[in-house]
């Protein structure tokens, strides 16, 4: 094998993430930036237009989470192969106003939790009350949960919780807020699914939301009760025998019917996130799935008929990776959404950089090129990147980003990285047998990387400020939401950290930059709006943004669309595409304030 391949290679193995023994959990909380002081808080609200204060407990929010126990055959690496599993996801599930979230556990016996915005400034975990907390019970038989993405999939007006594990998907039917019902086996859900990823969508715009759940671990795999230890990966880059992808179309009478095959989406690569948007202004949502040991994928979608893997053509799918995020941005204000998808840098070891893909030719579907900007734009080495999200941080006007980094943090002073380098260049039977793997003993793999926050300077480069705002954190960092759980204008950042506390950050605002929010509800489109754009046009300027039914990595941000204007903006209009195909036009939108707007039965 040729030297420099096999070295590329043998690294890339490590994405299958982690999470720190309990042991070492002390020891990481040392490694937390303090609380910037005023001064510094002051420095940063007048360099930056922000700064972050993390109030999880102060908030009432006190979440520990702990990673699944799999097969004793494979105790020797368990940090890496239970690598997953801590998320978030945002939604106000019993329409009150204020955004809640639902966090997955992962262990045995452990309960999730859904915290409910009390609309004081603080949060009740009510997931037993409302019958979502107990989903880890019996892992041999129904698997443990990764995550989870609300939809209204009835269009009730109440949003519904799918929680996706490695196991049995779970679908929760939302009482109008007074608790769910869980209605798995009459949706017509598979029995068994190992996903790290799922992702609600209207892809044939047909007024309800289907849904997308990707694999990582082929689903034939049972990771409590093995048959076998050769469950890895057959290659470090082109690598084909994980799971499936799953499409489920919503038949409109609660069941679902699977058209995975039928739509063209039929690939076993490992998946680690997709989410979904209209990149190529079809009117119709395609699909991005960042795959682990390999090459991502691109699914242009063609006219809700059918699927078209274009992501080699478009220019974004001929250097494998070890992709793990996938979030959109019109980061320059074009119209335009580029794609961010995490991978791993480790100083001195390997250096994937992280993609940054921007359309550089005409939007038209056949024509759709790519190309990778991340160098250039100063966002291409996080660490051992996982979630990210683009969101306007400091309300100047321009996206910015958050990365989560970090991915086994255990014996400071001990490396696993060379040891595990030795089974890179094996044979595929080598590589694929987990017994073959060197154990890991309590060492560290890229553990105790800070998190990023790059702001964008609205001239095409991002600097990443996170010390200097109070935002740095060093926990095995996985999924990343933005919410404005407080509704004072600004975003805040909600971190869930494996086998460490959930932390939130809450964002600090110049008051003198103005924002402006829209909550979309379909009537004609499905209930949540989900795949509805918004482009936003002031001072000489626009940005675009769409509702989304996933964002990031095992993460769902808040359901209004947050726009960050500056100072003294003017606001010419806002234009609304609906998946419907309506068009609606709202002229000179009040500042500093969140618009309910309905569907209009006709344009």
């Amino acid at each position: 094998m040729n030297t420099n391949k096999s070295a590329k290679i043998g690294i890339v193995i490590f994405f299958i993430g982690l999470l720190a023994t309990p042991a070492a959990l002390d020891k990481l909380e040392e490694w937390q930036q303090e609380e910037t002081s005023k001064e510094g808080q002051e420095e940063a609200l007048s360099r930056y237009g922000f700064y972050m204060q993390e109030t999880a407990g102060q908030l009432g929010v006190n979440f520990q989470h702990h990673p699944p126990k799999l097969d004793p055959r494979l105790d020797h690496i368990m940090p890496q192969v239970a690598s997953v599993g801590a998320s978030v996801s945002v939604a106000d599930f019993n329409n009150d106003g204020y955004h809640d979230f639902y966090l997955t556990n992962s262990a045995e016996g452990t309960k999730n939790a859904l915290y409910r915005n009390n609309g004081d400034g603080t949060f009740t975990d009510v997931a037993e009350k409302m019958g979502v907390a107990m989903l880890n019970e019996q892992p041999v038989a129904n698997g443990t949960s990764m995550g989870s993405v609300w939809g209204d999939y009835d269009n009730d007006g109440y949003e519904d919780l799918l929680v996706f594990k490695w196991g049995k998907p779970e679908l929760f039917h939302n009482d109008q807020g007074e608790g769910f019902t869980r209605v798995t086996d009459q949706a017509g859900l598979p029995e068994w699914v190992n996903a790290n990823t799922a992702v609600w969508f209207d892809y044939d715009r047909d007024g309800r939301i289907d849904l997308f759940i990707g694999g990582y671990y082929d689903e034939d795999i049972n990771l409590w009760d093995l048959e076998t230890t050769k469950i890895m990966p057959e290659s470090f880059e082109y690598s084909t025998n994980g799971g499936r992808k799953f499409l489920f179309h919503n038949e409109g009478d609660g069941t679902f019917k699977e058209v995975s095959e039928q739509m063209g989406l039929v690939s076993n690569r490992w998946s680690f996130s997709a989410a979904a948007v209209d990149l190529n202004d079809s009117g119709y949502p395609d699909l991005v799935v960042a795959n682990d040991y390999g090459v991502d994928e691109l699914y242009i979608n063609h006219g809700g008929k059918k699927f078209e893997e274009m992501g080699n053509e478009a220019g974004m799918g001929f250097a494998p990776k070890s992709g793990m995020n996938v979030s959109f941005g019109d980061i320059m204000n074009e119209g335009k959404y580029g794609i961010y998808v995490t991978n791993i840098s480790e100083p001195g070891v390997l250096i994937q950089g992280n993609n940054l893909w921007m359309p550089v030719t005409s939007t038209k579907e056949q024509e759709l090129q790519l190309q990778n900007m991340a160098g250039n734009l100063g966002v291409e080495l996080g660490g051992w990147s996982y979630g990210a999200q683009f969101g306007d941080l400091n309300n100047d006007g321009y996206l910015d980003l958050y990365v989560a980094n970090g991915y086994i943090s255990a014996d400071q002073d001990e490396d696993y990285w060379y040891d595990f380098s030795k089974v890179a260049g094996g044979h595929e039977q080598i590589i694929s047998d987990a017994k073959n793997w060197p154990a890991m003993e309590g060492r560290s793999l890229s553990g105790y990387q800070q998190n990023r926050i790059w702001i964008n300077d609205g001239a095409g480069r991002f600097q990443e400020v996170s010390s200097a705002v109070g935002g740095a954190l060093k926990l095995d960092s996985r999924a990343v939401a933005l919410a404005d759980l407080d509704q004072n204008g600004s975003l805040d950042v909600l971190v869930s950290t494996q086998g460490g506390p959930f932390k939130i950050y809450n964002t600090k605002v110049e008051e003198n930059n103005i924002w402006i929010e829209f909550r979309l509800e379909g009537t004609k489109s499905n209930r949540s709006a989900i795949g509805a754009e918004v482009e936003l046009y002031w001072d000489g300027r626009s940005q675009v943004q769409t509702v989304m039914g996933a964002s990031g990595f095992s993460a769902q941000n808040q359901r209004p669309l947050h726009f960050g204007l500056g100072p003294d903006p003017q606001i010419t209009k806002a234009e609304i595409r609906w998946p419907s195909g309506i068009s609606q036009t709202i002229k000179s939108p009040e500042v500093n304030k969140q618009h309910h707007i309905v569907e209009p039965e006709n344009n």
